[in-house]
């Protein structure tokens, strides 16, 4: 549980500076926004590695899952975009990726 809540505050993290990019270079505002959202990287990469795995790849695989979420999430509450069945049906397809990784029985 602990690393759920790691992920999704990771998820959080990453959306919200990747936005202050977007922000910047694709709504045209202030450079500014690029310091918040590089600090918000900056938690991102940190929460990320609080996960409980060995394997880099393997916490990254399952984030990817947890991201998606998340984004979808975003775009639904923050841009107003109402997501249709085939955001659906894609996000439900990587959770259920990200649950068999991160629930299976991996060795070592």
């Amino acid at each position: 549980m602990e690393s759920f809540i790691f992920y999704t505050c990771a998820a959080v993290a990453e959306i919200a500076g990747c936005y202050a990019f977007w922000a910047c270079f694709r709504m045209s505002k202030s450079p500014y926004w690029l310091i918040p959202g590089l600090i918000a990287l900056v938690i991102f990469a940190f929460l990320l590695t609080r996960v409980e795995s060995v394997e880099a790849g393997r916490a990254y695989s399952v984030y990817g899952g947890i991201y998606i979420l998340f984004a979808v999430l975003w775009m639904w509450g923050a841009e107003g975009v109402r997501p249709d069945r085939w955001d659906i049906f894609g996000l439900t397809l990587c959770l259920a990726g990200a649950a068999v990784i991160f629930l299976a029985p991996h060795r070592g």
